[in-house]
This record gives C-alpha cells, structure tokens and sequence, in this order.
C-alpha cells in the first residue's frame, strides 16, 4: 500500500536540481526528465524513484518470464532497465564481445519512494512502511542544496575501432546488404575512458543543459551509472494503446536560422534517410501486429522532423491496441530489442552485427522506464548516453548510424562523430 500526498511546486526548474541533489544518499536511483520538450503523448514532466524495497536483478536466460513474475507479484511500481542483450532471451543469439562495464542486463526495483511532477503539481507515493518520513523528506529537497564541484582530470578519450577499421566493417555490412542477407542494420562503435574518476552528477547535469532531450534520465545502482540524453521512445502503453515513436534520419544543426531550415528540409526530403526510416516503421508494424488486436496497427505519423538542441531527426509515430490475451511484458518481448537499434530483418541483422562490433552493447541500446500499478509503461531508448563503472573507473559511451545499400562509409563515420559531440564535451 501507498500513501500519496499533493504538493504545489511553483519553481520547476529549481524543485527538480533539489530532486536530484537530494537522491544521490540512496544506493538506487531512476530521475526522468522530459526537460519540457513538447510531446503528443506524454504522462509526466519529471519522476524520481529511489530505495528499493525489493527488486529483481538478472541475466539475460528467462529474463522476460522473471520480469512477468515480478511485475504480476507487485503489482506496484517497477523502475528500471532492460539491457540490449535480452536478445538472447528472445531469440537465438549470442553476444560474446568484450564488456567492461559489466551492468546486469536486467535491473528493475520496487522504490519505497515515487516523486511525480505534471505541469506545476507533485504527487509524492510512499510506501507504507516509510509514509512518516515524507514530510520531512519534502523539507529536505527543498533546502538541498548541490555539493561543491569535484574538479575531474581531463579523460584520454580513445575509440574502440579506428576509422580506418569503421570504414572496412561498414564495406562488409554492405557486402551483406548487396547478397540480400540484410536491408539494414546499424551499426555501432564505442567511445571509452580508463582510469575516469569523477561526479556522475555533474556529468549528467551537463549533458541535460546542453542536450533538453524527452527522455532524459540519471540513473543509479550502487556502482553503476547511465547518463542519458537520449530523444528516443521504445514504446509506450496507455490503457490498450501502445506507442512505439522509432528514430531514423539525422542532421546537424545550424546556427544560422536559414541554413538550420535548410538542413531541415533537405533531411525531409533525404531519400536514403526516408528509406531507412520507412524500412524500421515496417519492422516496427511487424512487431506490434504479433501481440495487438487485429487491424488495429496504424501509422500515426511518417518520417517526420523534430529539432533539438545538438541535431535535426526523423521520427515515425505507430500505434497499436494490445490484444487483451497478452501481458504486458509480452508487449515489450515482442518488440525488443527495437528495430531502430537493430535493422531488417531482425534476427540477421543482430548476427551480423554481433560479428562486426566489437563491444557488447550491454544497456546502450537497451531501454530504461517504468511500469505503473495499472500496468501501464513509457519506456525510452538508451542512445546518445554515458555509461560509468565507478568501481572499475571506466566510462563509455557508444554511436551508430543504420547501414542501407545507398550508405557511403565515409559519410555514415562523419554522422558516428557528430552524435559523439555533445557525450565527448561532457567528459573532456
């Protein structure tokens, strides 16, 4: 049981530094935030769930069915992830590329304490068990105040494939695609740092500012950290409707207002990024027709274009209605890993991809969300993120772009580097 309490809030921006300040004393910690990015379907501008009260941590065999237990058992809150390696529990596939990072590649916990911000209003849930601490954890936040900074060393940024070596695997990827193994598959590459010893915090806060993405999130467990400022949604349940918003199709930004439109337009109207957009919609439908109601697929939306602060992209809009025989993480398993991180078809796309990288992908390109009570769930893709290892002091973070049959290597590295930016600023 919960207590929840309702508090005006009306300094957002100032109350959500408080949250995260005031989160950092427990050992798990999920703070989402929309960064008040205009959005069509949208529950909460931020959430804050910290202290678990159970929680449920695993490897990829079983994972889905585990996770079906845990969330049919609580039937309460559940935040957390689920790593890009899930794969294995859905299909037949290995990953077997080097990891230092070594999250689980599931996490997800039970919070003794939920904070849930909509326009000016906070909904604070307690468990039981700890409802006599809200008040003076309310207090708390709003006097908390952010330690001073920790001055970090300057971290020795180092790529895990050379250019020259990029350019070499993309031709392979291309050799695939002209044998017909394949239409599109992405493509990714990691960014690293050994001996990072710094503020996660402080990371993450300047990864927000310069970023604003919506779906935003500082995670935490123990030793474990994601910083993420990734603009991609999953998928998403409301009711009996999913929503599944994949990205495919960048461009850089502009300065110049007439060259920012420019860029815009010539994105739109970019053959090779429509195909590679339409190619993953398709895959997208795919998924989504094997647990929803019969005829009920649509494309809501098509190819279309969205700024934000570091790039131009192109997002897609499908919806479906569950067919009531499915569970809800029988929605997610039928959909995972998503098409935008993987290509088509699917299953060949991952082996090959697992034969060209040469870093698991662990939870990059996974998902991190939450399920609501009602069994609801909003669940975003892990791109344009850091991930640290506090314990190992390695922090990493990876980029990619899809490979189609009209890729040119060359510019497909150049897209690589330029979604590196804003993550490489961060950490140097």
């Amino acid at each position: 049981m919960r207590t929840s309490v309702y508090k005006p809030i009306p300094d957002t921006k100032l109350f959500k530094q408080q949250l995260l300040f005031w989160a950092q004393q427990f050992r798990e910690v999920i703070f989402m935030d929309s960064n008040d990015y205009p959005q069509a379907y949208s529950s909460y501008d931020c959430m804050l769930a910290v202290d678990a009260f159970t929680s449920l941590k695993t490897d990829y065999y079983n994972a889905f069915e585990d996770l079906k237990q845990y969330q049919q058992t609580t039937k309460d809150w559940l935040f957390g992830y689920l790593a890009y390696d899930l794969k294995n529990d859905v299909e037949d596939v290995q990953s077997n590329n080097f990891d230092e990072l070594g999250f689980p590649d599931l996490f997800f916990f039970q919070p003794k304490k939920i904070f849930l911000l909509k326009g000016n209003q906070l909904e604070i849930s307690y468990l039981s068990m700890c409802d006599d601490e809200l008040e003076q954890d309310f207090e708390e936040i709003r006097s908390s105040q952010k330690q001073q900074e920790e001055t970090a060393e300057s971290l020795l940024i180092q790529q895990r494939i050379s250019k020259e070596s990029y350019l070499q695997k993309v031709s392979k990827m291309l050799a695939h695609i002209h044998q017909g193994d394949i239409y599109e598959a992405n493509f990714c590459m990691e960014f690293y740092a050994e001996n990072a010893l710094f503020n996660p915090l402080d990371k993450f806060q300047k990864l927000n500012e310069i970023s604003r993405a919506p779906f935003a999130v500082f995670f935490k467990n123990n030793k474990h950290f994601l910083l993420s400022a990734t603009p991609e949604r999953y998928l998403k349940k409301e009711g009996e409707k999913l929503i599944s918003q994949p990205i495919k199709g960048t461009s850089k930004r502009f300065s110049d207002p007439i060259k920012d439109e420019d860029a815009m337009n010539q994105l739109a109207l970019d053959p090779k990024e429509r195909a590679e957009n339409i190619m993953i919609t398709d895959l997208v439908r795919n998924d989504l027709s094997r647990i929803a109601q019969k005829g009920s697929v649509a494309v809501d939306e098509l190819c279309g274009i969205y700024s934000f602060i570091q790039v131009h992209q192109m997002i897609s809009t499908i919806t479906a209605k569950l067919d009531p025989q499915y569970n809800v993480i029988d929605a997610i398993k039928a959909t995972f890993p998503m098409g935008s991180m993987t290509g088509a078809p699917k299953i060949s796309a991952m082996k090959i991809i697992e034969e060209l990288e040469e870093t698991k992908r662990g939870l990059y390109s996974g998902t991190v969300g939450y399920f609501a009570p009602n069994g609801d769930f909003d669940f975003n893709v892990v791109i344009r993120s850091i991930l640290y290892n506090q314990e190992k002091q390695y922090v990493s973070f990876s980029v990619g772009s899809a490979i189609t049959s009209q890729s040119i290597a060359e510019k497909e590295y150049e897209e690589c580097l330029l979604k590196a930016k804003a993550m490489r600023e961060v950490l140097q």
